[in-house]
């Protein structure tokens, strides 16, 4: 019964793999004057950055270049 355990335990540790690379922002992002960042999500090919003004400004994964800046409409 403790090697059925233990067999359990590796194969879950296997299937979701609890040693995957780090994820890593960079240690600056030059952004707009006046805005501040509330938010910020990384993917393989880009960065996403909330601003407090309603914007989201998509950079390059080393946060040098923006690629998009799209508006987010407020309901109020």
């Amino acid at each position: 019964m403790i090697v059925g355990l233990l067999a359990i335990v590796g194969l879950l540790v296997i299937r979701f793999g609890f040693g995957h690379d780090e994820v890593l922002i960079p240690a600056s992002i030059t952004l707009p004057a006046g805005t501040q960042a509330t938010a910020i999500t990384r993917s393989a090919e880009w960065l996403a950055v909330v601003t407090n003004d309603g914007r989201i400004l998509v950079y390059t994964t080393d946060g040098k270049t923006m690629l998009q800046e799209i508006q987010v409409l407020s309901s109020n």
